[in-house]
C-alpha cells in the first residue's frame, strides 16, 4: 500500500476557514471567499454543518445538511448570478409558534 505524499491535496473541495465574515473553500486547486451577505444559509450553520460538503460533478458545490447547492461558476464570476438569497435565520424561529 503506497501512502500519497506530504503536503499534497487528496481532497477535491475543503473548507478552510469560518469567520465572522463568511466561509472560506479550497476548491479543485482554487480558493474562494463565500461572503454571508451573499451566502447567508452558512452564517447560523454549525462547523460540522458547512464541512459536510460534497464536489460533484467536477462543477457542483453541494451541502446535504443545509439543502444548499451551488455552480463553482457563481463562485468564480457571481456577476453572471445577481439573484442573492433570502434566508430566514434559524434562530430567530427557535421556540415560535406558526401562526
Amino acid at each position: 500500500m503506497k501512502l500519497s505524499s506530504r503536503g499534497k491535496t487528496t481532497s477535491k473541495v475543503e473548507v478552510q476557514d469560518i469567520s465572522t465574515f463568511g466561509v472560506w473553500l479550497y476548491v479543485a486547486g482554487k480558493e474562494y471567499f463565500l461572503p454571508y451577505e451573499r451566502h447567508p444559509w452558512f452564517r447560523d450553520a454549525t462547523v460540522a454543518e458547512i464541512s459536510n460538503i460534497e464536489f460533484l460533478f467536477g462543477h457542483h458545490l453541494h451541502w446535504p445538511d443545509l439543502d444548499v447547492d451551488l455552480a463553482v461558476d457563481s463562485l468564480e464570476h457571481p456577476e453572471k448570478y445577481p439573484l442573492i438569497a433570502k434566508y430566514v435565520s434559524r434562530r430567530t424561529n427557535k421556540g415560535k409558534k406558526a401562526a
